[in-house]
């Protein structure tokens, strides 16, 4: 495996997201989880964006500054992002959120982040209920350590909490995206 690789599980999850997002020239585009920045760097093939990212590995940020000079990219959990209040049209998280210790503190940090009438973009794991529920009782003892698996309605209700609007959800196969403006 290359220094650079993203890897190919969320190839998926980040080919329905490229098909979902409304980008603009010279939107402020925030990747949570942007491990290697290859993500953000699809997004500018498309229209001119001006791209940060987070990880919480510095391994995959100095591969993201590497590849991507012109991007602003820091090491960073999801709860206290180190860039300005309102400064990002739009804020993507793919095949990640399920990570999120607290995905309430993460929909208060977006929201700070987030400009009037900017977009969050959550894609995941799509799962019915009775899965849903056995993958949070067992998602503790699995090697990952993930944290929480949340459906659409469940998301939509944290983040409406703080603020968001929900736009839009999609279905498709194990994947869904909401989408939800602030």
């Amino acid at each position: 495996m290359d220094n650079f690789s993203d890897g190919n599980f969320s190839e998926n999850f980040k080919n329905h997201l490229f098909e979902s997002i409304t980008l603009k020239d010279n939107d402020s585009v925030l990747d949570i989880g942007c491990g290697n920045g290859t993500f953000l760097m699809r997004m500018a093939k498309l229209k001119n964006i001006v791209g940060y990212g987070i990880d919480i590995s510095p391994k995959m940020i100095e591969n993201a500054k590497e590849l991507s000079p012109s991007f602003n990219f820091a090491v960073s959990d999801c709860e206290n992002i180190p860039f300005s209040d309102n400064s990002m049209d739009i804020i993507t998280v793919c095949a990640a959120h399920h990570h999120f210790p607290n995905i309430g503190a993460f929909a208060k940090e977006a929201n700070r982040l987030i400009r009037g009438g900017g977009s969050i973009y959550i894609v995941d794991f799509y799962l019915p209920i009775p899965f849903g529920y056995f993958t949070n009782v067992f998602a503790p003892l699995s090697v990952e350590h993930d944290v929480q698996y949340y459906s659409i309605k469940e998301l939509v209700n944290i983040f409406s909490s703080v603020g968001f609007r929900k736009v839009r959800k999609i279905k498709k196969g194990h994947i869904q995206i909401v989408s939800l403006k602030a």
